[in-house]
């Protein structure tokens, strides 16, 4: 698919974009890229890989600037990366997609953009704004989910610990991915080449600044996580603590009367107590005794 900007993106043949009239946006398969890279006179030998894909990033070369995306789902982070390489001169940009990744992005860019002053420059700012524009909304779902987790631990019910980490795992996935955006922003308004017009640089620092603030979220959220872990812990070292309290009172007031049963249960020949009519019922005396005095001074102590 061929494209030329204009006051909006217009589809077009080969020959036209290659015409000069206009910058151009192509979108090629690697098979197409293959066979026609000559023609853009790139003077690059890009073979993209999308299985070699890892990261966003961007590479100056002497007639061209090149790179690749790998975007996270963000319908499913823990899926597949959207993979796909790029090659840019000052004439226009060569996408290559073995899917449909950067055709469901400029189909999107067709139907709501429209430009007074078209250029190069904000064609790729209106691109890269489209694979972060729904990103606000997704962080507020986020510290969302956060917060009932956070709620349901206040309240005593046990927390979604396993939702937690795959939240925290999510979020550093999304920090990485904007900190790649930034260092391809910051590579683009670098200009080593002299492919951009240096007033329209400021596009690609506008479009550092948002997903510099979208980091600094990321950020807030990532220690909210820790926050709520710190919580659920305490809140669990608590529960620890009643319990190995209530373990040492009971251990505490049954001592003594093991001591009694373990006295008197020797069976020595001379024990006065055992001939004595009252020595059976003095012993459960002593014994309730014992308890009593036990757990009225553990309750002025504050540890029942």
């Amino acid at each position: 698919m061929y494209y030329l900007i204009d006051t909006m993106l217009r589809s077009c043949s080969a020959e036209e974009c290659h015409g000069g009239e206009f910058q151009y946006v192509a979108v090629l398969s690697p098979e197409e890229w293959n066979a026609e890279s000559d023609s853009y006179e790139m003077g690059i030998d890009l073979e993209p890989d999308t299985r070699e894909i890892y990261t966003t990033n961007a590479e100056v070369n002497y007639d061209s600037v090149t790179g690749t995306f790998a975007i996270p789902d963000r319908n499913d982070m823990c899926g597949n990366y959207h993979k796909f390489a790029f090659a840019l001169d000052e004439k226009g940009i060569v996408f290559i997609d073995s899917g449909d990744n950067v055709s469901r992005i400029i189909n999107r860019i067709i139907e709501t953009k429209k430009w007074r002053m078209p250029s190069l420059e904000r064609f790729i700012y209106d691109f890269l704004e489209q694979i972060i524009h729904e990103d606000s909304r997704l962080l507020e779902n986020y510290e969302k989910r956060l917060d009932v987790i956070d709620n349901d631990i206040d309240c005593g019910k046990e927390g979604d610990l396993d939702a937690l980490n795959d939240i925290r795992g999510e979020l550093r996935d999304l920090r990485t991915h904007y900190n790649q955006l930034i260092d391809l922003a910051q590579e683009f308004e670098e200009n080593e080449n002299s492919f951009f017009q240096t007033d329209h640089l400021r596009f690609f620092r506008l479009f550092s600044s948002r997903v510099s603030r979208l980091h600094d979220i990321v950020n807030s959220l990532l220690d909210y996580t820790n926050q709520i872990r710190d919580t659920y812990q305490s809140r669990l070292d608590v529960k620890q603590n009643r319990i190995m309290t209530v373990l040492t009172v009971v251990t505490t007031v049954f001592m003594p009367l093991t001591l009694i049963v373990g006295w008197y249960g020797m069976n020595f020949k001379y024990m006065p107590e055992l001939d004595s009519v009252w020595g059976y019922p003095v012993v459960i005396m002593v014994s309730l005794l014992i308890v009593v005095i036990s757990l009225v001074f553990f309750k002025r102590k504050r540890w029942l």
